[in-house]
């Protein structure tokens, strides 16, 4: 697979799919302002490239993200409000361009998920775990809150009640007890997580995108949208896809009991 990115962001392609790896294996990922530029760069190359119809994020060597570089922002002393806003910013806007992009993510899941790290796996639209992983959003222990949409997310995955209790109590909770509360859809051993979130990224990426990303726009926007505009959204999201000639494709291989093949368009 063809690689690009840069030292703490590397970038994999492969028939559709663009793997983004967060690489700081000996600080654990942990987010500081050179990854958080890379993130932001490498969110958007991957985004606005036609030819990506999945994007999936992972993390070199032992973990998939331990949060933020609390060794940077404690050197700052008392210039840490900069030090926080050089990391918050970009990574922000990565976060913002991935949850509106029309392609699918998956996070690929493994070791320490804490901090910025649990916010951006709850941030995408599918997630899968290795066994060995631990998730603690962390953030009450240093005195902080919540970065990269977890407060946005996680309310809404677990609801208000387990929100507040996941955040201000901050307890360690493994793999098993995080697909019970909807925090990731599946959890295996941790020798076949890479093959089990390819599987699954392949899916997607055979799938129609069209529809796709259309499903993705009216899922996150259901719960800040009334009945009626939902209604409206998805009867213009209905008429967009029926003018695709997948849509007329896939329509006919299923009259035909044949398995249908998506272009895009």
């Amino acid at each position: 697979m063809p690689e690009t990115g840069n030292a703490t962001i590397e970038i994999e392609r492969d028939n559709g799919i663009a793997m983004l790896r967060f690489n700081r294996p000996k600080r654990l990922n942990a987010l500081d302002t050179t990854m958080a530029e890379a993130f932001r760069d490498a969110v958007a190359e991957v985004v606005e490239d036609a030819a990506t119809r999945v994007i999936v994020l992972s993390g070199a060597g032992e973990s998939f993200l331990a949060g933020g570089d609390l060794a940077a922002m404690e050197q700052a002393g008392d210039d840490a409000v900069a030090t926080v806003d050089a990391i918050i910013r970009p990574a922000h806007a990565a976060m913002k361009q991935l949850m509106e992009a029309p392609q699918p993510t998956i996070a690929q899941l493994h070791g320490a998920v804490a901090g910025a790290g649990m916010s951006i796996a709850m941030a995408t639209d599918l997630a899968v775990a290795a066994d060995n992983t631990r998730f603690n959003l962390a953030y009450v222990n240093i005195g902080a809150v919540p970065d990269c949409s977890g407060s946005w997310s996680l309310p809404r995955l677990v609801g208000t009640r387990r929100a507040l209790e996941i955040a201000l109590l901050s307890e360690t909770m493994d793999a098993h007890e995080a697909r019970a509360l909807g925090l990731v859809n599946r959890v295996v051993p941790l020798s076949q997580l890479a093959g089990e979130t390819w599987k699954m990224a392949q899916r997607l990426a055979a799938g129609p995108p069209v529809a796709q990303g259309h499903i993705k726009r009216l899922l996150r926007s259901s719960l800040d949208t009334d009945l009626p505009g939902q209604l409206d959204a998805e009867e213009q999201a209905f008429k967009d896809c029926a003018a695709t000639r997948d849509f007329r494709d896939a329509v006919a291989a299923f009259l035909r009991r044949e398995k249908p093949v998506f272009h895009g368009s």
